[in-house]
């Protein structure tokens, strides 16, 4: 069995999944700009019974139905969760440990795409959701 691991950039937040990771995308809306503070952000989505944490308790901050994960010792975004896709958890790209074997397969709200900012691989392009949420909502 493959183990999935990552963590904040000081280590005092770890995780590990012990089963595949469900999605992997990249998303382009502005909450998404805002909360990493980069460009484009890159999800890794796992099933929440199948990621286990340890040292530290995340930080979390968002509004329904999204919850954003955050080291409180150094700031490193961790993971989302969308109360929409229940069960499930989504870690930034960036806090895994070896973010090169989870290449994104999708690319989410290129609706709001910045202009400068392409990426040419051939992905599918999404104008919004790259997930279908429960009761059909969208942000």
């Amino acid at each position: 069995m493959t183990t999935h691991a990552g963590g904040c950039r000081c280590g005092a937040i770890r995780f590990e999944a012990k089963a595949e990771p469900i999605h992997i995308s990249y998303c382009h809306c502005g909450d998404c700009r805002r909360a990493s503070g980069a460009p484009v952000s890159a999800f890794v989505g796992f099933r929440a019974d199948d990621v286990a944490f340890s040292g530290e308790a995340a930080s979390t901050y968002g509004a329904a139905p999204i919850t954003r994960s955050f080291c409180g010792r150094c700031g490193s975004p961790v993971a989302y969760a969308d109360d929409r896709l229940a069960g499930q958890i989504y870690m930034m790209l960036g806090a895994m440990d070896a973010p090169e074997h989870y290449p994104p397969r999708v690319h989410g709200y290129v609706r709001e795409q910045l202009a400068f900012f392409h990426i040419d691989d051939g992905l599918p392009r999404m104008e919004t959701i790259t997930v279908p949420r429960s009761q059909g909502a969208q942000l």
